[in-house]
């Protein structure tokens, strides 16, 4: 019997991959119809065999794409169509918007293959991605996540990357990143005059300067890094000082996992984190003795550690570079610079040299941190990998701005049942901090279509948190004590009711 079908769903299904895998799957399934991004998920349309239709259903349902998550799956019957052939439509938007953006991605094994394959037409390209890697949350203004609307929207594809672009059987179909030499971004090495310096090779001319003992700075996906030889103990405490950083460690990035063994221990859950395509900051005990300067994490047993996430760092680190330090592109206590002439600004009396390219960064995010700790896994800072993705309360809720603390601060948007956490923003102790709080803020609710009717604060009345919170008008304005909120955050995260005892140490 042939019958048609529409399948609405709702969850992480945008930016992934998720259309071509439909897209092969209705062709295998021999189904006719369509599928679309639309602002509140992916839609398809299938008509043909009613088994046939079944075994499409459940394979959608039971998908092993690595990002995807289907939060809500809707089906309801058409009328016959007639349709010939299976095809992805242009995306719509609709006046609702809710579909989870994915996080960033790091780089994925096809593309390092690529990158490191002389034959290849992107061979060491700094910007190689695909549909399973690569720059989201931090190139996007808004959904559906469709080039127009990233930072990728100046860079128009070559007629090579356009017919990737646009073959459904390809890994780039619909990649918004895709790009090559020819018409993607470009990285350029400057001095501290922010004129671009005479190199055919700009990454390896900036390794060679990193191996002097220079300090640079990287752009890179959410922001700035400050880079440097790990172990060069001189240049480690130059840009501790300069950066006015006394003890707080410094976090490494190291080429692979053995390269990680020479200076620290990893467990295999630790690895198993280490190479996770969010690649966090993992914290890990030293192996004693080890080459790293100690100036890296002085008076600490551990080291915070992380593999390289873009095919930049890669290239940085794979002429023989144990580990580079690579810390946050800022002086303390300010955001992570994401503009280059913001970095050449507030970063030129740190660093030396500056290796920057010409794709914007939309929204900053700081490397995330994770610890494992009594066989659970435990997000010390929540940021590039795994924002925005969010939350999964066990009620629905009303739409509430959360503003947050003054020290590590983040924010968050509830919106039904879906609770979405910001990237780490940092202390908003400045006017630069503010700013990077007030932009998020914006950011969230135009792309998760929120209009909080309730915003919560901290009850503390300095913090600029705070302060925000009380300006905002025509909404229900709700203090909540700092150590109440952890506990309560704690509760909601793992779906617990009723009266608990709850202890926060935080100061």
């Amino acid at each position: 019997m042939i019958r048609r079908c529409k399948i609405a769903i709702r969850g992480t299904v945008q930016g992934i991959g998720f259309r071509p895998f439909v897209y092969k799957l209705a062709h295998e399934k021999k189904l006719n119809g369509y599928v679309l991004n639309t602002s509140t998920g992916v839609d398809i349309e299938v008509e043909g065999e009613s088994p046939q239709i079944d075994l499409f259903i459940e394979a959608v349902r039971s998908n092993r794409i690595p990002l995807a998550r289907i939060e809500d799956m809707r089906l309801s019957a058409l009328e016959i169509r007639k349709d010939q052939g299976f095809v992805i439509r242009e995306s719509v938007s609709k006046a609702e918007k809710l579909t989870s953006i994915p996080p960033d991605i790091g780089i994925c094994e096809d593309c390092l293959k690529e990158l490191q394959d002389p034959a290849d037409r992107r061979y060491r390209y700094p910007f190689i991605n695909c549909t399973n890697c690569g720059p989201r949350y931090t190139i996007i203004e808004d959904i559906p996540y469709d080039r127009p609307s990233t930072s990728m929207r100046s860079f128009r594809m070559c007629s090579d990357c356009t017919r990737e672009y646009t073959d459904p059987f390809n890994r780039r179909f619909h990649a918004q990143p895709n790009a090559c030499p020819v018409c993607g971004p470009r990285v350029m090495l400057c001095g501290k005059d922010r004129k671009a310096l005479p190199a055919e090779d700009p990454i390896a001319s900036a390794v060679d300067l990193i191996e002097k003992g220079h300090i640079l700075a990287v752009k890179g996906l959410g922001g700035f890094h400050l880079a440097a030889d790990a172990e060069n103990s001189l240049a480690v405490k130059r840009l501790r000082e300069r950066k006015h950083r006394e003890e707080k460690p410094l976090a490494l990035m190291a080429y692979d996992m053995d390269s990680i063994r020479r200076f620290a221990h990893a467990s295999p859950e630790e690895e198993a984190l280490l190479t996770f395509p969010s690649r966090p900051i993992v914290i890990l005990r030293k192996l004693v003795p080890n080459r790293i300067s100690p100036e890296v994490s002085p008076r600490n047993r551990n080291f915070g550690v992380m593999l390289p996430y873009t095919p930049l760092h890669y290239l940085l680190l794979e002429g023989g570079l144990t580990a580079l330090v690579m810390t946050s592109g800022n002086a303390s206590r300010e955001p992570i610079c994401i503009d280059n002439d913001d970095a050449f600004e507030r970063l030129g009396g740190i660093a030396d040299f500056f290796l920057v390219h010409n794709r914007d960064i939309y929204l900053r995010a700081d490397d995330s941190i994770v610890r494992r700790i009594d066989l659970g896994n435990r997000m010390i800072r929540h940021a590039r990998g795994y924002a925005p993705s969010p939350v999964y309360l066990k009620a629905d809720f009303p739409q509430i701005l959360a503003c947050g603390p003054e020290t590590a601060n983040t924010v968050c948007l509830t919106k039904g049942k879906h609770a979405f956490i910001s990237q780490h923003i940092g202390d908003l102790t400045n006017l630069e901090s503010l700013r990077s709080f007030e932009q998020t803020i914006s950011h969230l609710k135009r792309i998760f279509d929120i209009e909080p009717a309730l915003v919560a604060y901290d009850l503390h009345p300095d913090y600029l948190s705070t302060r925000y919170a009380l300006k905002v008008e025509n909404v229900k304005k709700i203090g909540i004590q700092h150590h109440h909120a952890h506990i309560a955050s704690c509760m909601a995260e793992h779906g617990i009711e009723g009266p608990v005892i709850g202890l926060a140490f935080d100061g």
